[in-house]
């Protein structure tokens, strides 16, 4: 597929773009620029061409999980308990005990 090439894109994101793009040029920016920025935002949004899906989207269980997830290990992070940290100081400690 060559660059640029949109058949991979479905009709809602087509669609999308087209109506960012817009956007865009009304603000006043050069039409190429308005083009690329349209899709560089679709891409951000959609994840590129033909995303959604079998297997691909996550259940709102699996998304409340997730989110848990990162936020324990963002507090336990903040409060010094890196989950590498004890690893580096035990394997400091052992090589300068074979010494």
């Amino acid at each position: 597929m060559p660059r640029g090439d949109k058949s991979k894109y479905s009709a809602k994101q087509k669609r999308k773009a087209e109506h960012i793009e817009e956007s865009y040029e009304e603000r006043g920016l050069d039409p190429r620029e308005a083009e690329a920025r349209a899709w560089a935002t679709v891409n951000k949004q959609s994840g590129g061409g033909e995303r959604s899906g079998s297997g691909r989207a996550k259940s709102p269980a699996q998304k409340a999980l997730a989110r848990e997830d990162s936020a324990r290990r963002a507090v336990a992070t903040k409060h010094g308990h890196s989950p590498n940290r004890g690893r580096m100081t035990a394997r400091r400690g052992s090589r300068h005990a074979s010494t």
